[in-house]
This record gives structure tokens, C-alpha cells and sequence, in this order.
């Protein structure tokens, strides 16, 4: 058949950064028979979804945009979470992936039957697709504390992830419960303007200085009108931050060193002994996802802010009681509690073939062929899901990678080459013995518990370079995969490797 000739009908779940970025690159290849579902009422993703005070990237801004779409508009080094949302606003425009996008419009089960994909929506409706890409995302449902008492609270109560436009924080007393990257960025952006800021903290987190430069309009000029200087700050940015964050966490080395170094001559900013040794994390620098705010331990140090590590009892009519005795009253409490990383897509029912469901297939934990693919499930991919370099790149780059790949597999479909294609089992676990082999030399395996664990504490992180990721992508492995040509059963793939 010749190349080209066969039309091909594609499902993405979820409008987020990589659902945007795989709708550019399918309108680019020409393909215009697909859509992009989505259980909210705009695009954005977790961008849209969290908009508590002080949201921001803890990646570079220059390295949070796609090769596609740079863009020359970044107020400063490291984006706010209103500018990226304009930022994906405006791909989504100037590509015209617009008329594709179905929002409101959850998908509540996948199945694939007779060679197709079918999938039906909370407003009952179903549809009939060759492939399904889930872009659902790594942070999608947040995580609460089973602590008694929440219902009996007269104040206000939130997820960071469910913030209230409405609330006015302003000479309140607050609470925020939790000291990752959300907890750190509100206490810096409420702080000034409450009564009284709590921060409850269960495990201390290693905090790196971000720095809080802003752009000058010179130089948002000069990377709008001279492509080639913002070529090279985009080149600077990845070799900086490549070579020193995403090297120290994979590998053992002075950049290791170095950013253990930063942070705790960081923590020694602040001057009570007390408090210092309560804000010392009891495991080393990056063996969690290392924290990146400005300006945090000179907030944690002002008279108007108390940082408790005692235990929450329970949640009180008037606010929190502590392990100790001790009530403090609040006006609003928030859960800066983080997501279960480890769901992915598993709020909704996908049923591969034979009527394997994905939630049995993960019922060890999340696994996945080369971050992409899963065996028993044709014509299905996934964008950022297990294992994908979350930890050490840029999301929006991982997307452009795994997109990439995923249409190498729908230009073999569109050609007649192929009709079905999933990982062998045996090439999956190869790929994930090789995971596991690596693990140790990294810094998340140095002897903490952090959400990159899934629920039966393995680690879902990416052991290796990023370049060594975007490595394994550039080409497809057809001995790796059971293919089915038209009118064939199923068979284990044979034959070379397919190149770019």
C-alpha cells in the first residue's frame, strides 16, 4: 500500500502540555482526523489547574517552551503559572489545534475491540479511534491527608490544586499543611500580606535558592527580533541545566556536590539554631525532588510566620490541634499535600486486548515499555508516563521526544505497514529489569520515601541521561513489538529497526 494512502483516526486524552504538543505535531504531518478530550473547560493541564498564590516553574523559563514555539515573551528566569498557561493559550491559536478540542468532556472508559478504540465520555457519547495517546499527565489527583475532624471546620479548607479565587488571605490566619514545592512557594507568596502564616512540615525538604531575575525589555526585544540569540540562550539553558541538575541527580560527581553544597550553605541563611535544625531534611539534597524558591528561608524567618513540625492530631471546629496539645486557630487551611503521582490515567477504565485492564496490569505498580507503551494494549501510547525523565527535563521537551516516536508508529500505520502494534511482554520486562538495574546510583535511591515511589515503593524516575532517553526514542524497534498487518493475526514483530 502506498505511503500516505490510509486514513488514520486518533483519540488524545487530556489538553495539557503534551496533548498540545502531540496536536501540533499531528497538524504539522498533515493529519487533521483527531481529537483532543479533556474533563476541563480550558487547556493547560496541571497549569490550569493549580493557580494558588506564588505558582511558578521550578525549570528554566528559556527551556519550558517548545523547539516549535520558542517564545521571547518570559518576564523572567523561571515562568510564573499564569504566563505558561498564556503561553500554551497561544500554541494552541497559532497551530489551530482549537476546532480539535472536545473540553468538559471526560473520558471514562477506553476498550479495544474488532481493531479499534473504542471510547465513550461522561456525556455518553462513543467514539471509534485507530490510536488513543493518553496525555493525561504525572500530577493529576491531589492527595489528602486522612486526618479526623476535616468536616467539622468552620473556616476555609482547600487542595492547593482546588484553590478558591474568591479567598482573601489578606490579615487572616492561615495554615498551609505541607513543605514541597507548593508549600514553599505560597508561604513566600502570603506571608507579607497575613496575620499569621503557619507551616506545618512533616519532613523537612532541602530548598535551592531559585533566582528571581527578571527580563529587561532589551532583552525580550533581542529574542523576538534575532533568532539566533535566542538559539543560544536556548542552547545555554539546556547545556546549565543538563549538565548540572539533571547530571547530579542521575550520577554520583561534582555536580552532585555542588548543588548539596548550595543548599546547605542555603539553610545556614537562617540564624536561629532552633529553627535551622528544624528546617534540616534528615536524608541528602535531591534524594526527593529538590525544592527551587527565592527568598523562602528569609520568609520562614519573619515574626508573622511559625514553622511546626509536631504532628497534626486532628482538624478542630476552630483550626489544628497538634500531637503535643497544643490548637492553633486559623481562617483558612490548605493542603499543600501534593498529588498521587503514581495514578496517571487510572481514573478512567482502558481495557486492552483480550479484555486486559489497565488497572490489572498495574496492580504491582506502574510499568510501561521505554515510557511509552504497554504489552496487551495496540495502537496505545502514553505521553510523560512511567519512568518518562520528569526528574531531570523539561516536560514539554519529554513530550516533544515521546510525540515524535508516537508518530513514527502512525506513519508505519498510515502506510499499510502495519495495523496493530504493542510491546512484547518479554521486551517489556527486559526494559524494566534494565530500570531497575540503574537505580542505585541515583539520588533517589540514597534512602528517603518521596512521591517518584509508587504505591509499592518503586521508583518511577528516569536512572539515566536525558539524552540517553531521547536516544532510545529516535527510532523504532519492530522485533521489540507484536505486529498485525491488515488481514493478519496477531504476531510477534520481526524484521530491522525503523529509523527517523
Amino acid at each position: 500500500m502506498t505511503r500516505g494512502r490510509r486514513k488514520v483516526r486518533i483519540a488524545i486524552i487530556g489538553a495539557g502540555v503534551s496533548g498540545i504538543c502531540l496536536a501540533v505535531k499531528l497538524k504539522q504531518a498533515g493529519i487533521d482526523d483527531f481529537v483532543v478530550y479533556d474533563r476541563g473547560k480550558s487547556v493547560g493541564g496541571v497549569w490550569r489547574e493549580n493557580v494558588y498564590p506564588g505558582v511558578s516553574c521550578d525549570v528554566p523559563s528559556r527551556i519550558y517552551s517548545f523547539s516549535f514555539a520558542p517564545n521571547p515573551d518570559w518576564n523572567s528566569y523561571f515562568a510564573r503559572g499564569n504566563e505558561i498557561l498564556s503561553y500554551l493559550n497561544s500554541v494552541v491559536e497559532m497551530y489551530g489545534v482549537g476546532p480539535h478540542l472536545r473540553l468538559g468532556e471526560e473520558v471514562v472508559e477506553a476498550r479495544f475491540t474488532a481493531g479499534e478504540w473504542r471510547v465513550m465520555t461522561s456525556r455518553g457519547e462513543e467514539s471509534r479511534w485507530d490510536f488513543l495517546i493518553c496525555a493525561t499527565g504525572l500530577l493529576v489527583q491531589p492527595a489528602l491527608p486522612e486526618l479526623e475532624g476535616r468536616s467539622a471546620y468552620r473556616g476555609v479548607m482547600m487542595h492547593s490544586a482546588q484553590w478558591e479565587s474568591g479567598v482573601d488571605t489578606r490579615g487572616k490566619r492561615v495554615a498551609i499543611i505541607g513543605t514541597g514545592a507548593t508549600g514553599t512557594q505560597m508561604t513566600c507568596a502570603l506571608a507579607a500580606e497575613t496575620e499569621h502564616l503557619y507551616l506545618f512540615q512533616r519532613t523537612a525538604q532541602w530548598v535551592f535558592p531559585k533566582p528571581a531575575q527578571r527580563y529587561t525589555a532589551i532583552a525580550k526585544t533581542l529574542h523576538r527580533v534575532v533568532p539566533g540569540f535566542s538559539r543560544l540562550a536556548d542552547r545555554f539553558w539546556r547545556v546549565v541545566f543538563q549538565g548540572t541538575i539533571s547530571a547530579a541527580v542521575v550520577r554520583a560527581g561534582w555536580q552532585r556536590r555542588l548543588i548539596a553544597g548550595v543548599c546547605r550553605l542555603s539553610l545556614r541563611r537562617v540564624r536561629s539554631k532552633e529553627l535551622r535544625r528544624l528546617l534540616t531534611p534528615p536524608d541528602n539534597p535531591m534524594c526527593k525532588r529538590l525544592v527551587a524558591a527565592s527568598g523562602f528561608y528569609r520568609v520562614v524567618q519573619q515574626g508573622n510566620v511559625t514553622v511546626i513540625g509536631e504532628e497534626i492530631e486532628r482538624i478542630t471546629e476552630r483550626g489544628i490541634l497538634t500531637r503535643d496539645g497544643v490548637e492553633r486557630e486559623t481562617d483558612v487551611i490548605v493542603f499543600a499535600t501534593g498529588f498521587r503521582a503514581d495514578t496517571f490515567m487510572r481514573s478512567m477504565e482502558i481495557v486492552g486486548k483480550s479484555g486486559r485492564t489497565l488497572e490489572d496490569f498495574w496492580s504491582d505498580g506502574p510499568k510501561a515499555y521505554r515510557t511509552v507503551a504497554l504489552p496487551g494494549f495496540p495502537n496505545f501510547f502514553m505521553l510523560v508516563g512511567p519512568n518518562s525523565p520528569f526528574s531531570s527535563e523539561s516536560v514539554m521537551r519529554i513530550a516533544e521526544t515521546q510525540s515524535d516516536y508516537v508518530l513514527r508508529w502512525i506513519e508505519l500505520f498510515k502506510s499499510g505497514a502495519v495495523a496493530e502494534m504493542s510491546p512484547t511482554q518479554e521486551a517489556s520486562d527486559k526494559f524494566n529489569e534494565l530500570l531497575r538495574s540503574g537505580m542505585p546510583g541515583t539520588a533517589f535511591s540514597s534512602g528517603c520515601t518521596s512521591w517518584y515511589h509508587d504505591s509499592q515503593g518503586g521508583l518511577m524516575v528516569w536512572p539515566w541521561t536525558v539524552r540517553m532517553h531521547h536516544k532510545m526514542l529516535s527510532r523504532i524497534h519492530l522485533s521489540h513489538f507484536d505486529i498485525r498487518q491488515c488481514g493478519e493475526s496477531s504476531k510477534s514483530g520481526s524484521g530491522s529497526e525503523r529509523g527517523s
